[in-house]
């Protein structure tokens, strides 16, 4: 890169100069030089009676071979090639371009446009790939209808696909076959696709609501066909929800997915033809844990969810990702929600939410849910954008009620099918559907940072009113130094002494709800509860109604108070999570002071009461119940952050609790062994969750005895993720035992890449002395490559994003490998090096040796000749 990249701003969206009506491809496939023939009939779409304006098409990594207008070849002096750009001056009003490009898959690592994973070709155009393939307006306000016709070779690349359903095949009389496939609706030109290759695949019909039948087909390598079941189940399964609770067909005659060992991300939802990283596709019950067999079922869910929320309907520009990706995460998590434990699924997007977004909000990337500037696009498919965006909708279901809420979605989808819109025509829909007003509401989108709410509380024991103030406030981010109030629902509950709920009844009100939601919508309100014959302990923010963070002056009485009795399983977990917290920051106060933590008994009395119960509550959920708090997530409460200390204050309490509990650990750890055939049913993975935090609590003693019934769990398990629970126990206690049970999943699993991806995420992991040099000679281990990011996310991810303390040792090794890798990445795969860069971007936060350490690393990078705009963008904002 030479020179500062261009930074794009929402406010000069304009409106496309050209509209392409239809396009049509032709590739002639070679691994090393590529032929695409593109033919785009094309329309003015500005007044040309003030000026014709010039038709600039995208193009990147292009060796134009011939360009042509109405079928007549251009002179030179008829179109320019500056840098990403062909210009054509005054082209006609209506007009075809033909054009045919040569490029080169093979070489093309970063993985954008069409490359090569595995001896076979695919793409990914979203958000700008497919620049990389033929000169074009990318841009996802341009939608034209596409007919792709693939050339290859048959004896390498028996199976071709495109988008759409196909039309017509058979063999070119020089030996060579084609496929022809067309997508009757537009579509912007980020979800093409294509695939050739040797592949394989299952199928199955799925029989729509109106009696339509689609083909459903997943393609693979022929070794990996017994590991598709699961996720044909699980199309399956989604396809039906989509139309029992949104209405949504499907509406092309054939369903494709196809998985690849090399991708950037999880998975692209291109119309009809979804490709997928392999790891969220192949599953079965020796080779994926219980987290991948959910994990599939919720990824093939939300790209399928995208047929309608981001394919039928689509952005209209790369500001309004949001727009598609938090309306389909909130989607997929209402179906994962549905199919396993309701409560369980939101504690688990609270719990990502509040230790990783949380720190985007508080960083110097921080940014809005629909953001107003960027250099690279591919720097915001954040947690901000997937995450918060599914919470903001998410409030939006609340606010407004299931049914409410979908009959604003059935006028959205009805009103834009085939368009490209923004933000404010997804909220217009909602308004109209159901005459509200949501222009408050929409600050959501346009303000970054984590709204905070605090809380004080008043009860008149004379006239029976319980006065609640909510103050909300919200910290400077970068480009946004005051924030306006927020519309922010707070459900709640009044809660009597003996744990039942008491009327919610505000003040000049009949009646009264056992549970309401309140509407902040000031930068402080007080509501007025009345008819209240005692104190009642306010359950607040139940379900975790807003992103927000809540201060509250709650006793430890009254949290455990609430971890026993809340009457909302979120909010009880919430109150056990915040005890954590609380010992943690005790324990880190002493050891800073140079004493020993004390026993905290009432914590670990609670921890036994709740595990004593395990017959009576959900297994999955008193999994996450008797799980602390994360390094993360505490890490949020203090400033600056000491990794030691967190790590210690961390351990030390597990220690405490496998100690003070041992035998009721065992003892539960003991009946929930699972003699029967693998099952994959919520209560069935909920047990094995339980069983294995039990183990994981009892590794942490490092005494023969644990360590002997970890080895027999990790020899005689018949499923991953028995079998990786027992590895990590083993590993990451540091047991003699560690280096025997490496080496023998290794030897059992090398050939299937998803495993062995475990096998190097759990070393990388493993918060013993000398993770490092460990780390270090994974990397030059032979089955490690920086080609794949799998492979990258498996081992330096895992140590820079996972492994807190030993990552952040005090000597800067690991920031100093960090920008290494970076650097090494960047020149091969600049989105996924942009990516690995996270952990230093927090480097303000740490106390000022290591701040020092993390910013001179920034600076070395920053100082780098070459850098991508992606890596550029995400130093230069952390060191402004």
């Amino acid at each position: 890169m030479t020179g500062n990249p261009k930074t794009v701003y929402l406010k000069d969206y304009c409106p496309p100069a050209y509209r392409v009506e239809s396009v049509e491809l032709r590739f002639e496939l070679d691994e090393q030089d590529t032929t695409v023939h593109a033919k785009l009939l094309l329309h003015a779409n500005h007044d040309r009676s003030h000026g014709v304006q010039p038709l600039v098409l995208d193009g990147q990594d292009l060796e134009l071979l011939s360009i042509a207008l109405d079928g007549e070849p251009l002179s030179e002096k008829a179109y320019r090639v500056d840098g990403a750009h062909l210009t054509i001056d005054a082209p006609p009003e209506s007009f075809t371009l033909e054009t045919v490009v040569r490029i080169h898959p093979a070489a093309n690592t970063a993985l954008e446009g069409l490359y090569v994973s595995g001896g076979n070709f695919c793409t990914q155009c979203e958000a700008e790939g497919f620049r990389k393939i033929t000169w074009f307006p990318d841009r996802p306000d341009v939608m034209a209808v596409f007919t792709a016709t693939l050339v290859a070779d048959p004896a390498r690349y028996p199976v071709l696909l495109s988008n759409g359903n196909p039309v017509e095949e058979g063999k070119l009389e020089d030996g060579r076959h084609f496929a022809t496939w067309h997508d009757p609706f537009p579509k912007p030109c980020y979800l093409f696709a294509l695939v050739a290759g040797d592949l394989k695949w299952v199928e199955d019909r799925f029989t729509t609501t109106s009696g339509r039948e689609v083909e459903l087909r997943i393609y693979v390598r022929a070794p990996d066909l017994d590991k598709c079941d699961h996720a044909m189940r699980s199309l399956k399964a989604a396809m039906a929800w989509d139309e029992e609770n949104y209405g949504r067909e499907y509406d092309l005659d054939r369903y494709n997915i196809v998985a690849v060992s090399d991708f950037n991300m999880g998975a692209m939802e291109n119309k009809g033809l979804n490709i997928f990283n392999s790891h969220y596709v192949l599953a079965s019950p020796e080779t994926a844990t219980d987290t991948d067999f959910v994990n599939i079922e919720a990824v093939i869910a939300h790209e399928y969810f995208h047929n309608w929320s981001g394919n039928r309907v689509t952005c209209r520009d790369w500001f309004q990702l949001s727009l598609k990706e938090g309306f389909t995460v909130f989607r997929d998590a209402q179906f994962t929600a549905d199919r396993q434990s309701a409560a369980v699924k939101r504690i688990e997007d609270a719990r990502l939410l509040r230790a990783r977004q949380f720190a985007e909000d508080a960083g110097p990337m921080a940014h809005p849910v629909r953001p107003d500037a960027y250099v690279e696009i591919n720097n915001f498919y954040t947690l901000t954008v997937y995450e918060k965006g599914a919470e903001v909708v998410r409030m939006l279901h609340t606010l407004l009620g299931p049914e409410r809420f979908r009959r604003g979605t059935d006028r959205y989808f009805e009103r834009h099918d085939g368009q490209a819109v923004t933000v404010e025509d997804f909220i217009r829909a909602l308004e109209e559907a159901n005459g509200v007003e949501l222009t408050q509401f929409q600050r959501w989108y346009a303000q970054a940072g984590t709204p905070v709410v605090s809380v004080e509380r008043l009860y008149d024991a004379e006239t029976r009113r319980f006065r609640l103030t909510l103050r909300q406030s919200c910290p400077p981010t970068p480009g946004q130094p005051e924030k306006a109030p927020f519309h922010i629902p707070v459900k709640i509950a009044l809660l009597r002494p003996d744990g039942t709920a008491l009327p919610v009844r505000l003040e000049g009100e009949s009646g009264g709800e056992l549970e309401r939601v309140l509407e902040l919508t000031e930068s402080e309100q007080t509501f007025t509860f009345v008819d209240l014959p005692e104190p009642p302990i306010p359950s607040l923010l139940r379900a975790f109604s807003a992103p927000v963070k809540l201060e509250v002056d709650w006793s430890d009485a009254e949290l455990a108070f609430l971890l026993a009795h809340d009457t909302d399983e979120f909010n009880r977990w919430d109150a056990g999570q915040r005890l954590g917290v609380r010992v943690m920051l005790r324990a880190m106060e002493r050891l800073a002071a140079g004493r020993t933590p004390d026993p905290e008994h009432d914590f670990v009395e609670a921890f036994g009461r709740a595990l004593a119960a395990y017959g009576e509550m959900d297994p999955a959920l008193l999994a996450e119940a008797l799980t602390l708090p994360s390094e993360e997530y505490v890490a949020d409460f203090t400033a600056p952050i000491d990794p030691d200390r967190l790590y210690l204050a961390r351990t030390d309490l597990r220690r405490l609790l496998a100690t003070a509990h041992r035998d009721l650990i065992e003892k539960v750890y003991d009946k929930l062994a699972d003699t029967g055939p693998f099952r994959l049913d919520a209560a069935a993975i909920g047990r094995r969750r339980l069983r294995n935090l039990c183990l994981s609590y009892l590794a942490e003693l490092g005494d023969a005895q644990v360590q002997a019934i970890t080895v027999q769990q990790f020899d005689a398990a018949t499923n991953m993720t028995d079998s990786v629970a027992a590895l990590t126990a083993l590993v990451h206690t540091g047991a003699a035992q560690q280096a025997a049970a490496l080496n023998s999943f290794y030897g059992r699993w090398k050939e299937e890449p998803g495993v062995l991806d475990k096998w190097f995420a759990i070393q990388a992991a493993s918060p013993q002395p000398g993770a490092l040099e460990r780390v270090q000679q994974l990397v030059e281990h032979p089955d490690f490559t920086l080609k794949n990011p799998n492979r990258v996310r498996a081992v330096i991810g895992t140590f820079c994003m996972r492994n807190h303390v030993r990552f952040h040792e005090v000597d800067g090794g690991g920031y100093r490998f960090l920008a290494d890798q970076v650097l090494t990445l960047d020149r091969m795969n600049p989105q996924i090096a942009a990516r690995m860069l996270t952990p230093l971007t927090l480097w303000r936060r740490y106390e000022p040796v290591r701040s020092d350490l993390m910013k001179t690393e920034l600076e070395r990078i920053a100082g780098s000749e070459g850098l991508s705009p992606d890596t550029y963008e995400v130093v230069t904002k952390s060191l402004a």
